[in-house]
């Protein structure tokens, strides 16, 4: 009996509107186990290189992996992947909340959808079932009013949808997939990807538990969990964005655009100020006892329907302090409309903050503004940005396509103000602070990641994987480089079993071990995950290769080579000539070729992915074909 997963997989072609199921043998979750590495293996075999990521052609994935769904907390996260319309890379973005572990119960693996749908449609999944509905009555509205709708089309109250608004329609490049209204697979563009296949949303029920190998154990396992809730520090309490006082004081909240180092009211957009204030409440994901997800509600100066949550970090930063911005109600409310359109709030806010630079130093005016003064520190300015984003009205045509697009066609030298990495925008993370972070912006497949990156700050050492001295915040010599191979080719795990980012923070790789265990009955080890963390790595390093990116893509944007204007990092910045052999040794200890940056024939077969060299045109020796 299968343990942790259905064997099945969905696929969809809107363009002839056809449905049909792919069964999978345990050997190909044993070797891809989910998420990542199912999207990535996808993407490799059926996707044709050099498409347009927002024609017809292009591949959308929704797979959660096989732990998603178990009942144990951190298990409710799923991933949704294609070819990114920001980038033109492997694009990838995870979502907490619901919806994949319903779509375990519905008894599904996984969605694989193509094509384009002749008119707007929504995808109806239940219980081993699946039809293409018209949509047409539900393009043009917010997700809420869109979910609402669905759930009452379908007279079921506790249906998951998958979704986007406006921005996705509009096919803004970095529109996200909005989950249950709350939960946002954020990052670079598979909102604009769904939009541009006319598919306004993923509806799914099920009533079917997914089956665990040792139950037993696995209660144990979550007891244990539940006893060491303090781990996780202030999330229970907060959730994210309790420590924006200590990110001023080392210099890693980014302000004014990554550009300066002092902000004079950190405490004012802090988490702990939005329980004080307008927060209503704290809900959690799917099996999840740490509740790390804010409710806000208020009605003045503008109302926000608490259906859309509240902000995280990255939301509080980007969408604040970046754009110089300390109104804690005015980022609620952008969080809101973010949430409404289905916009992806890091990138949001860095293109604002982008525009707003560009705006004090005279590349653009209030002409091109539509009358807006576009300032640093102007919260009305910055809400109405985001509609004119979403609605790619007037300037927000620009922005809707990222910075690096929009720094292009503003010219008059937009580029150095334009923050970002292989197109993606740069997330509230400051790489002069944390020099192992810098590599990892580099050289991730997606463009600047922070979620399964190095954060110096708080990793130093890594005994469990052998790494038992402390390794400088400030090194980025050989030590720390191999740090950094360690650690993320662990943390990358998460994103194919699939599990929340933040229980590393609670669990050492035994512990993980044993819960993949309990889950599948798989006799597994920390080794073969760590492999499974190293193949998903290989398979979305190969996709990009074979789209044409060189280790020349590898870089980080010129701000950071340069101190920040003011407060503890005015005095430092990243090393590029340390950055670039920090890099070479990166590929050297990946087993990637250091000229091309792809990865080796040799390396492909230690993972047994082999077959990944013929979609690279790695020269493969006839011994070892």
């Amino acid at each position: 009996m299968a343990y942790g997963f259905n064997g099945k997989f969905l696929r969809v072609d809107l363009s002839s509107s056809k449905i049909s199921v792919e069964e999978r043998r345990e050997s190909f979750y044993r070797k891809y186990f989910g998420g990542r590495c199912v999207i990535a293996y996808y993407l490799l075999r059926e996707l044709k290189p050099g498409i347009d990521p927002l024609s017809p052609e292009n591949i959308l994935i929704f797979a959660p992996g096989v732990i998603t769904g178990a009942p144990i907390a951190g298990s409710g996260r799923s991933s949704v992947g294609a070819k990114s319309p920001l980038t033109g890379a492997y694009g990838e973005a995870e979502a907490g909340g619901f919806f994949g572990a319903e779509l375990k119960r519905a008894g599904f693996d996984g969605i694989i959808i193509k094509g384009k749908a002749k008119h707007p449609v929504y995808l109806w999944v239940h219980d081993g079932e699946a039809e293409i509905r018209d949509a047409r009555h539900l393009w043009g509205l917010d997700t809420g009013e869109s979910q609402e709708i669905i759930r009452k089309e379908l007279g079921d109250k506790l249906i998951r949808t998958a979704q986007i608004g406006k921005a996705g329609e509009n096919m803004v490049r970095f529109a996200c997939v909005i989950h249950d209204l709350r939960d946002a697979a954020g990052r670079v563009g598979m909102g604009a990807v769904m939009g541009s296949k006319n598919l306004k949303a993923i509806a799914v029920r099920g009533h079917r538990s997914v089956e665990v190998a040792d139950p037993e154990k696995l209660r144990e396992l979550s007891k244990w969990l539940l006893d060491n809730l303090d781990k996780t520090g202030t999330l229970h309490q907060f959730g994210t964005g309790a420590m924006m006082t200590s990110h001023v004081l080392s210099g890693n909240l980014p302000t004014r655009n990554f550009r300066d180092g002092e902000f004079p009211n950190p405490e004012g957009i802090s988490a702990q100020r939005i329980a004080e204030t307008v927060r209503i409440g704290m809900e959690g994901c799917f099996a999840c006892p740490i509740r790390c997800k804010k409710v806000v509600k208020f009605e003045e100066p503008w109302s926000v329907d608490p259906i859309y949550g509240g902000p995280e970090y990255e939301t509080l930063a980007a969408l604040g302090s970046n754009c110089g911005i300390d109104d804690l109600k005015a980022i609620c409310k952008a969080h809101e409309l973010c949430q409404r359109y289905s916009l992806d709030t890091i990138s949001t806010g860095a293109t604002i903050a982008f525009a707003m630079e560009c705006y004090e130093n005279g590349l653009i005016t209030k002409e091109d503004t539509g009358g807006i003064d576009l300032t640093f520190g102007n919260a009305e300015a910055m809400l109405k940005m985001i509609e004119l984003i979403a609605m790619r009205e007037g300037i927000g045509d620009v922005l809707a396509e990222g910075v690096k697009r929009a720094a292009e066609k503003i010219g008059k030298g937009a580029e150095k103000y334009a923050v970002h990495v292989k197109g993606e925008e740069v997330p509230m993370h400051d790489p002069r602070l944390k020099r192992g972070l810098s590599l990892g912006y580099a050289v991730f497949p997606t463009g600047a990641d922070h979620n399964n990156n190095l954060h110096d700050t708080d990793v130093r050492s890594f005994p469990a994987l052998g790494i038992f001295e402390e390794v400088p915040l400030e090194d980025l010599g050989p030590r720390k480089v191999r740090l950094f191979v360690y650690f993320t080719n662990w943390r990358v795990i998460s994103n194919s079993l699939l599990m929340c980012n933040f229980l590393p923070w609670v669990t050492n790789p035994r512990q993980l071990t044993e819960i993949v265990r309990a889950v599948t009955g798989w006799d597994t080890s920390a080794f073969e995950l760590y492999k499974l963390g190293e193949r998903s790595m290989n398979l979305t390093r190969a996709f990009n290769v074979r789209e044409g990116f060189t280790p020349k893509d590898d870089r980080l944007p010129p701000r950071f080579f340069k101190p920040q204007t003011s407060g503890p990092l005015s005095k430092t910045a990243v090393d590029p000539e340390k950055l670039e052999k920090a890099k070479e040794l990166y590929y050297r200890m990946m087993g990637w070729n250091p000229d091309t940056g792809a990865p080796t024939m040799e390396k492909l077969a230690e993972l047994d992915i082999l077959w990944v060299a013929d979609e690279v045109k790695t020269n493969v020796r006839e011994d070892l074909d």
